[in-house]
């Protein structure tokens, strides 16, 4: 390809939402969903409603902060506590 050209048929649109992350009330999908199981565990099971509640929010708020500096930071910190020995001296 030489620059600033473009061959016909080539090329396609990309929608936009396919590069970005599934967030769930502007956390990752996944971590909002452990979160919330985690606090409806403390809360229903353990019938303590306002902490639940309380670790709830706190969580939440925590991965939205979160995801607000690094949308990825999810899987970086996956990734990492998975190869966390690999690089040890």
């Amino acid at each position: 390809m030489i620059a600033g050209h473009h061959l016909d048929g080539f090329e396609a649109p990309i929608h936009a939402s396919l590069g970005q992350p599934i967030l769930l009330g502007g956390a990752p999908r996944g971590l909002a969903i452990v979160n919330g199981t985690l606090a409806a565990a403390v809360g229903l099971g353990l019938q303590q409603w306002l902490a639940g509640l309380a670790l709830w929010a706190i969580g939440h708020s925590i991965a939205v902060a979160a995801t607000r500096r690094d949308p990825a930071f999810a899987v970086v910190l996956l990734r990492h506590l998975r190869q966390r020995s690999h690089f040890a001296c």
